[in-house]
């Protein structure tokens, strides 16, 4: 385990491009907690879809909100995310969720609420956070920052693997659709969009194997440390 003072690691970037499998890994490595915002979105997704609320209507959004409890548990070692008391750890990862969540992501109320609950959950310190505005609007003071990319090919196959593998039905085109569908959301909405910080690390993972991108993010992160502790 890498020993470094309690801080708030933020991790940003496009649909899979690798930030959760980071993020888990720094962890990991670290001591800290993960902690999956995007789930959080995907999780209100799934709750909007299963009880038809029409993410149009503001005032139904609002009202679903106070019946959404969100929260993470370990479960056999693996990061879970339960929604009202239910592991909804694979739903949340289909199409159908995917195809709407970035949509969801845009609501203002939706997100005033999560980064609530973001904050709360990094009050300690002591966290990897990923998604698409931790450390430009959730956490922009966070002492380590990282922003995460990979060519577009790349992550259309990393996430029809991921997909196939887990028995889902989807073809390449499918998945390279709903990739772009969701880069033009994330990046052009008005409501805390997709950005790169100046203080974030760029690291683009396209040719790169995990053990290499988790080596990178300890190396800047241990040497931001020694500064932040000289």
């Amino acid at each position: 385990m890498t020993e470094i003072e309690d801080s708030v690691v933020a991790i940003d970037g496009f649909s899979s491009c690798g930030k959760s499998t980071l993020a888990k890994e720094l962890a990991r490595e670290l001591g800290y907690r993960f902690i999956d915002s995007g789930a959080m979105y995907r999780a209100c997704t799934l709750y909007f879809l299963d009880n038809n609320i029409d993410i149009d209507d503001i005032a139904a959004v609002t009202k679903a909100l106070d019946n959404i409890h969100i929260e993470f548990q370990n479960i056999d070692g693996h990061n879970a995310t339960i929604l009202n008391g239910k592991n909804i750890t694979s739903e949340i990862r289909s199409l159908r969720v995917a195809n709407q969540v970035s949509e969801v992501a845009t609501i203002k109320v939706v997100r005033q609420q999560m980064v609530k609950l973001q904050h709360a959950m990094g009050a300690q310190k002591r966290i990897v956070m990923d998604g698409r505005d931790i450390g430009s609007v959730v956490f922009p003071e966070a002492e380590h920052k990282f922003f995460i990319t990979a060519d577009v090919d790349v992550r259309v196959q990393r996430r029809h693997n991921e997909l196939t593998t887990k028995g889902r039905n989807v073809t390449m085109q499918d998945v390279k659709e709903n990739l772009e569908h969701r880069d033009h959301i994330d990046s052009t909405r008005e409501e805390s969009p997709l950005t790169q910080t100046p203080s974030h690390i760029l690291i683009d993972n396209s040719y790169l194997t995990r053990a290499e991108q988790l080596m990178i993010a300890l190396k800047h992160i241990k040497s931001k440390n020694k500064t932040l502790v000289a």
